[in-house]
């Protein structure tokens, strides 16, 4: 059976989309994991997603762990690693001493900044060599996507990236 040219191109076609989709994320995981090769000898990808929930503000441990999906042992070793680093701060909270606060530090901040920039930076390339009406259509396209999947639009409370986004 043919198929008609909306199914070729992919118009409605689910596998097409998710194919593209899929296609795309293996595009900017390798733009992710390229823009923080530059500053693997201080973090793992794991360690940055840390670095960049802390960056929003200062952080409570405990609710640090629940937006990594970990135990809070898990997120106070990571904490633990990037303090020895000095990219973190790690103190008692003076109104609970049962709560541990997070914040980064200078250094911690110019890393975020600096892989952030880099990643801003090749995105920025690519979407370059797009015309105009595409790049109009692929911010239709990325909103719908970023809404269906319960993501936070850029600029509201994490606009660094991954942010406490819920689980399928």
């Amino acid at each position: 059976m043919a198929k008609n040219a909306d199914d070729r191109s992919g118009g409605d076609d689910l596998q097409a989309v998710t194919s593209a989709v899929l296609t795309a994320s293996r595009l900017l995981v390798a733009i992710s994991a390229r823009s923080l090769a530059a500053a693997e000898d201080k973090v793992t990808l794991p360690q940055f997603r840390m670095l960049l929930i802390v960056g929003q503000g200062e952080t409570k441990l405990v609710t640090l762990a629940e937006r990594l999906s970990v135990n809070p042992s898990t997120a106070m070793r990571m904490a633990d690693r990037l303090t020895a680093t000095g990219l973190m701060n790690r103190d008692v909270n003076p109104d609970n001493r049962r709560e541990i606060l997070l914040r980064l530090t200078g250094e911690g901040r110019h890393l975020v900044e600096e892989v952030t920039a880099r990643r801003e930076s090749e995105i920025g390339i690519i979407l370059a060599r797009m015309s105009a009406a595409q790049r109009q259509s692929l911010i239709v396209a990325m909103a719908a996507f970023n809404e269906a999947g319960g993501e936070l639009a850029a600029g509201s409370s994490f606009p660094l990236g991954w942010p406490d986004t819920p689980s399928p």
